[in-house]
């Protein structure tokens, strides 16, 4: 029998004896009533979408029906809720913004309608529902959920249609329902996600600043670090440019993060990114992005780390490492405040600051032409140079004792104190690894520690030599070793009795010419420790 199409002002539909998904135009009045009731009276937008779900699967003949929400500090684009997916198929349908479809009508606040799904090459399948080529007949409409001019998410549903008019017919449909619910996905977003990511970025950023990130807790009372400090409170204000200076261990990247988390966008993304860390080729790809098909491999859009940043802050470390054509692309966003990402012509703007760090001489290096000169002045609006740890000589018992305190409680030990020899060798050493190199160096000690001590001989062998030498042979092996244990109890004796050589024999077991030997043997000098 030839299907008929009947038109008169009140019905329009199908003949169903050969469409049995089809229905007539006013059938459609009582579940759009019905709906329209369900969106007044719930004041729970996860049971308003659960209502309308169900109607929309027992009423319209929907196989597959997703509601897709859009979380704007994120960027992704999450199912909320769902019928005919499996939970794992739900969490699996995130998407960025243009990517896929759903992607798309986000983007662009349009609906989108795919009459075939196995003719539509931009159909990802993210959920991986699709498992058959029968289902690759099934269409797809997806269509956006807008209130005033922003796109909150979208509504879209899979069905098979015998005829294009009942496809579009429904595309109405799913528009008002999408009318009908947008002003209360709106506030659900504002109460719930919003709320929720605030929330729990507020308590991250509050355990940040008290254990890690505030420049009080940048280790250090030295003149030269009280002069970092200052300058960390000033530039922290503004959202100028820092490029900070310093050798390889010094801490640039903590001084990195106590400039954002103490500045007025403590709250919004802080970026890092090591320009060292990854081959030139992908370095471009990680900071800009890269649109679909872009080179071989790009199968998806790709947000880069300046995107991720928007709002915030982006630490550069290691900037002397990018190659000139990165650095162009780098001035612009300087100077602009844009970018494009890999394989696209669509500029895209970001409000962010930019701190760089590096331990080169870039002065140097455009002298001899491997850094742009126009990006150096650019960098170089706030510099703060670092001290490396040989000039903050007051510093580096006060370091240790916290490195001290830190792997101890990792390890689950009780060191109580630093020997006074162990001391001494600390402080008779240049640290050309600055702060990092102490670290691992305590972090050694405290593992070796038997005594709830960091004695001289807990200390690496580099470190005891120059306190044990004759300044002629270097020991090596178990004479170092011994010499370390002998060194560390004459010291110890001598603090513990004031200097008192003669006492300081007592407790050793020695006699006083016996004790004065050795103290000679050391170059040791009683009256250091009398007091």
């Amino acid at each position: 029998m030839k299907t008929e199409l009947i038109k008169d002002p009140i019905h329009f539909c199908f003949d169903k004896s050969k469409h049995s998904n089809i229905i007539c135009r006013g059938e459609m009045f009582l579940p759009l009533f019905q709906m329209s009731k369900v969106v007044i009276a719930s004041e729970s937008l996860p049971e308003t979408l659960s209502i309308l779900l169900k109607i929309m699967k027992e009423d319209m003949g929907v196989m597959r029906g997703m509601v897709n929400l859009y979380n704007s500090r994120t960027g992704k684009i999450f199912i909320h809720d769902s019928i005919g997916l499996t939970e794992e198929e739900k969490t699996r349908g995130v998407y960025s913004i243009g990517e896929g479809i759903t992607g798309k009508v986000v983007e662009t606040g349009k609906t989108i309608v795919v009459p075939r799904i196995g003719q539509e090459s931009n159909f990802l399948n993210r959920t991986k529902s699709h498992k058959n080529t029968a289902e690759s007949e099934l269409s797809f409409v997806c269509v956006p959920i807008i209130h005033g001019t922003k796109v909150l998410g979208a509504i879209s549903v899979e069905r098979k249609y015998e005829n294009p008019e009942m496809l579009n017919f429904d595309v109405e449909i799913f528009g008002i329902i999408t009318a009908m619910i947008a002003q209360a996905v709106e506030l659900y977003l504002i109460e719930n996600d919003e709320r929720d990511f605030l929330k729990t970025e507020n308590e991250r950023l509050k355990d940040a600043l008290k254990e890690k990130f505030r420049p009080s807790n940048i280790i250090g009372n030295s003149k030269p670090m009280l002069e970092v400090y200052s300058l960390i409170n000033k530039i922290s204000k503004t959202k100028s440019t820092v490029l900070l200076l310093g050798e390889s261990g010094v801490g640039k990247e903590l001084v990195a993060n106590a400039i954002h988390y103490n500045s007025m966008e403590a709250n919004k993304p802080f970026v890092k990114f090591n320009c060292a860390a990854l081959p030139e080729s992908v370095v471009e790809s990680e900071l800009f992005g890269h649109e679909k098909g872009s080179f071989t491999g790009a199968d998806k859009i790709r947000i880069g780390r300046f995107e991720d940043a928007d709002g915030g802050t982006i630490f550069l470390d290691e900037v002397g490492e990018l190659s000139l054509s990165t650095q162009a692309k780098i001035l612009r966003i300087l100077q602009e405040r844009t970018f494009e990402r890999v394989g696209g012509n669509k500029p895209i703007k970001v409000d962010i600051r930019i701190v760089a760090a590096t331990n080169k001489d870039l002065a140097q290096m455009v002298k001899d032409g491997t850094f742009r000169e126009d990006l150096y002045y650019r960098l170089y609006v706030f510099p703060i140079i670092i001290p490396p740890l040989r000039d903050r000589f007051c510093d580096i018992v006060y370091l240790a004792e916290y490195f001290v305190h830190k792997y101890s409680k990792s390890f689950g030990k009780e060191i109580k104190r630093i020997s006074t020899p162990a001391q001494e060798m600390l402080l008779a050493y240049s640290f050309p690894g600055n702060v990092r190199e102490l670290e691992n160096i305590i972090e050694r000690s405290v593992i070796l520690s038997e005594d709830n001590v960091i004695h001289g001989y807990d200390l690496p062998l580099y470190l005891q030599t120059p306190i044990l030498s004759d300044g002629k042979i270097i020991k090596k092996g178990l004479t170092i070793k011994l010499e370390s244990v002998e060194y560390e109890m004459i010291i110890d004796a001598l603090t513990n009795n004031k200097g008192n050589i003669s006492a300081a024999a007592d407790e050793l077991g020695l006699t006083r010419r016996m004790l004065g030997l050795r103290m000679e043997k050391f170059a040791i000098d009683h009256k250091k420790y009398k007091g």
